[in-house]
């Protein structure tokens, strides 16, 4: 192991850095820079970054992604990403979160840290009055609508409000999550999102809530260390 390894699985010694990009972020530069960071973590010559922005519409392509799920190939562009999971779509009005974090130092446990990022959404989404809700077999977080008629079975019909999809390289996350602020939710119309048919979108403006980005995000930043805690 080089010196420059062992400096990398170091527990952090500060805070995550935050950063938010105040334009819409065309998707290659974001996994460029997704790419360019966690190589830098590896070497041991930055820290952990949580990068919040949004995109210009488009569909991203997971590792599970299957091709009758996409039923608009022309509407918006597609990319091939190596995160889990399926189609999904990012846009304006949606918050796109970048969590490139040590999980070295965090708990090398791939489901616990999905588990954590669900957390992080639903009690981010709390400060809003808004209970987000796991769903066994669908990673995300829904919400209940008793205001639409009930599903086939009787249940009562539920919204995706938030996706997840990550990649780990050598115990350090990237990609992350995407909540649904504003976004064209029409546009979730060209894909099956996340490869489940029978359910909705939402987004906050959609459930009433008059939420601003800047809200979202000092949300965001509340929860994160609630959930996540310091790196030890």
């Amino acid at each position: 192991m080089t010196s420059a390894t062992r400096k990398a699985l170091l527990p952090p010694a500060t805070a995550p850095e935050w950063r938010i990009s105040d334009r819409l972020v065309p998707y290659p530069e974001a996994l460029a820079g997704m790419e360019a960071r966690v190589e830098a973590m590896l070497a041991g010559t930055a820290g952990e970054l949580v990068w919040l922005l949004e995109h210009p519409p488009l569909y991203t392509a997971g590792t599970s992604a299957r091709p009758a799920d996409l039923l608009w190939p022309d509407r918006f562009p597609v990319y091939p990403s190596r995160r889990g999971g399926e189609y999904t779509y990012h846009g304006p009005g949606q918050r796109v979160v970048y969590a490139m974090l040590d999980l070295n130092a965090r708990g090398r446990d791939v489901r616990a840290y999905v588990w954590r990022l669900e957390e992080w959404v639903i009690r981010t989404l709390a400060a809003f009055a808004v209970r987000g809700e796991r769903r066994p077999g669908r990673v995300g977080v829904w919400v209940v609508r008793p205001d639409r008629p009930p599903q086939a079975d009787g249940s009562p019909a539920e919204d995706k409000i938030a996706a997840i999809g990550v990649r780990i390289r050598r115990w350090v996350s990237f990609h992350g999550i995407a909540i649904n602020v504003e976004p064209d939710l029409g546009h979730f119309a060209g894909i099956v999102p996340c490869g489940i048919r029978g359910h909705g979108v939402t987004s906050l403006v959609d459930l009433g809530l008059p939420v601003g980005m800047a809200d979202l995000d000092l949300a965001l930043h509340d929860a994160f260390e609630e959930v996540f805690g310091r790196a030890r």
